[in-house]
């Protein structure tokens, strides 16, 4: 699976509220990217349900499953970033310092 360089990411106006909803912003290309990966990982993971229907020798499923959870992390370290780079620093530039809590939290999930 490829990895984007963050740098192709669009980090203009990343998060804005619509109707006191907070919301992304991505530009069409990097909607476009993501979207394209997780149609990658979609297919691993059918992979993975087809592997197990086919009885097929657990270390083999195993290792499937941890290619899954690697390119489930790729996505999430890149979206963290951009997120990081653009609306972290946008709310802490216009004073909103508990987006730093927001942060914390969002990445110890992420560590589990």
């Amino acid at each position: 699976m490829e990895n984007l360089p963050i740098e192709t990411m669009n980090t203009e106006d990343c998060c804005h509220t619509d109707n006191g909803v907070r919301k992304s912003h991505h530009s069409e290309e990097d909607k476009k990217a993501l979207i394209s990966r997780l149609n990658r990982i979609e297919g691993q993971v059918r992979g993975v349900k087809r592997l197990i229907e086919e009885d097929t020798y657990c270390d083999d499923v195993l290792t499937q499953i941890s290619a899954v959870q690697s390119a489930l992390n790729g996505l999430g370290k890149m979206l963290l970033e951009g997120h990081m780079k653009s609306c972290i620093v946008e709310r802490i530039q216009d004073g909103d310092t508990e987006v730093i809590d927001e942060l914390l939290v969002t990445v110890k999930r992420l560590m589990k």
